[in-house]
């Protein structure tokens, strides 16, 4: 190897200095942005897409679950995909994907034409996501510079879900729903041409795509994802519930064989020896099922109970990102001081906190009285969290596994998000089914004979009657994630544990040149490359 060869292996992978820094963080953020936003913005508009292309009410939930289930599942493969054909091209890549995929959504004129494009965009999703993260590691210095990039980062990915409900509703109030898909292609296309000018193309690492385990890990995650989606509409009975379970555990457990065996898995197995990082992914697992689900059933709440326009139930989401941007922004200040486990734990003990108070919802319940308290708790308490999570999730992993690291990172938040909103659409229905007993009961010995007979022919419970189920189910699932939370705290102060060399880094000091004890790293953050570089897999330490 020549010097020069060297000196350009190392400047691609070397932080970026300047004014110019700032942008390439704006042009990255934008990206995460649009990416997360996606999966809430449409929420708002599914019953116009009901109407406008005929989807049944079953049918419907696929329009979201088309993305998750695509995003969560190539996540493992974009963050590779990155390491191996250069992170800055193959971010460009995934955006230009996102903008086709949503050009087409907006211009389907039936539900299966929607379908194949959400499912594209969370093909372009899963490459621009990770990569996008990755580039935070080479563009930015180790320490209180990388911790704001992070924080940034952190806050975004947080607050993308509220923001997407605010967009979506004005964007359906105001214009038409097909404006959700057709208001990311100016976005992506400003993203794609500042990209080039203001972020440095990373250093290409020789190796190949792990396609065997990237099908093995998807089939599975979807089929997971699939099965508890399944079981929260036909039962834990149902024969295709079952072999949809059967199946992804047969597609997992050929997937952690093939990683096993790779010399460059997508995965890399030794990642999670680090009990640090593994404990970070199984937070992130728990939390994501917890904000998943709070979104969701909230949105229902403020609409159907609270009688909330589509405009007025985002703007109600909007104290959220707020508080979470607030939470992010003080977590990054002070993570060099204190370290990140307390803000994990404290987090993710005021995120239960502020769902254990919205299980205290009915039907009596008002905005200002029972919903925004208890989100601005949790608010805060996710964004103390998120952005503890991503540093520790990619702290001391070299800059050619970067892109695997936060790969994983990013398909625990898509995937514990997919199935922990299943969970508790599965709980929420077990609980309403059981009000609906007791409601029932006391709607027919007060009918007249018209209203039974309306009851008969729909099958419908009437109001107030029908908001006292709703209610009831939604109480249901907000303890289940209160629980998720719950585990996540304990993670924090069981698993979680902060060395010095783990704050040097984070305080930019010497320890920013090697990867902490543990850590799995083939190499230091600094970019110098060791054998491994030579087509190797990664390995191990030591």
């Amino acid at each position: 190897m020549t010097a020069d060869h060297v000196t350009s292996s190392e400047s691609a992978d070397s932080p970026q200095r300047g004014r110019g820094s700032g942008i390439a963080l704006l042009v990255i953020a934008s990206c995460q942005l649009m990416v997360v936003l996606d999966i809430t913005i449409v929420n708002i508009a599914l019953p116009h897409i009901q109407t406008a292309l005929g989807f049944s009410t079953e049918n419907l939930s696929w329009v979201i679950n088309a993305y998750t289930l695509t995003f969560g599942g190539l996540l493992l493969l974009g963050g590779r995909s990155g390491d191996i054909l250069g992170r800055r091209r193959m971010f460009m890549f995934g955006v230009l994907l996102f903008v086709f995929a949503s050009l087409l959504g907006g211009l389907s004129q039936d539900s299966w034409q929607l379908l194949a494009a959400r499912s594209l965009q969370g093909v372009g999703g899963a490459i621009a996501s990770p990569t996008a993260l990755s580039l935070i590691t080479t563009t930015f210095r180790e320490g209180p510079e990388r911790n704001r990039a992070f924080g940034v980062f952190a806050a975004v990915s947080a607050g993308g879900s509220a923001i997407g409900l605010l967009a979506g509703g004005i964007l359906v109030e105001w214009l038409d729903w097909r404006w959700v898909f057709f208001v990311n292609i100016p976005i992506g296309l400003l993203i794609v041409l500042a990209t080039p000018r203001f972020i440095r193309e990373s250093e290409r690492h020789p190796g190949h795509f792990d396609l065997l385990g990237a099908l093995t890990s998807t089939l599975g995650m979807v089929l997971l994802v699939y099965g508890f989606i399944r079981a929260s509409e036909e039962g834990w009975s149902d024969p295709i519930t079952l072999g949809a379970f059967g199946a992804a555990v047969v597609f997992l457990i050929a997937f952690i064989a093939v990683e096993r065996r790779s010399r460059q898995p997508i995965t890399p197995l030794w990642m999670f020896r680090d009990r640090n990082r593994a404990g970070v992914y199984a937070m992130m697992l728990s939390l994501s099922a917890a904000i998943f689900g709070m979104f969701f059933f909230l949105t229902l709440f403020v609409q159907n109970i609270l009688g909330f326009s589509p405009l007025k139930a985002g703007f109600a989401f909007l104290p959220v990102s707020v508080v979470i941007a607030i939470g992010a922004g003080f977590a990054s200040n002070l993570l060099p001081r204190w370290g990140p486990k307390p803000f994990m734990a404290v987090g993710a003990i005021l995120a239960a906190a502020g769902l254990g108070w919205l299980t205290l919802t009915d039907v009596n319940s008002t905005y200002l009285g029972s919903i925004l308290g208890p989100t601005i708790v949790f608010g805060f308490g996710m964004g103390l969290q998120f952005v503890s999570l991503t540093l520790m999730a990619v702290s001391g992993v070299a800059p050619k596994d970067a892109g695997a690291a936060s790969g994983i990172l990013n398909a625990t938040q898509q995937v514990g998000g997919s199935l922990g909103l299943s969970v508790l659409v599965t709980v929420f229905g077990t609980a309403s089914r059981n009000e609906a007993t007791d409601q029932v009961k006391k709607f027919l010995s007060t009918a007249n004979p018209a209203q039974r007979l309306e009851f008969r022919r729909t099958g419908q419970l009437p109001k107030p009657f029908s908001d006292q189920v709703l209610t009831s189910g939604i109480s249901g699932s907000f303890v289940a994630a209160a629980a998720f939370a719950v585990f996540a705290a304990l993670v924090a102060l069981i698993v979680i544990q902060v060395r010095p060399a783990d704050l040097e880094r984070l305080q930019g000091g010497a320890a920013s040149l090697v990867p902490a004890e543990g850590s799995g790293a083939g190499e230091g953050v600094s970019g110098t490359a060791h054998t491994r570089d030579s087509g190797e897999g990664p390995g191990p330490p030591g």
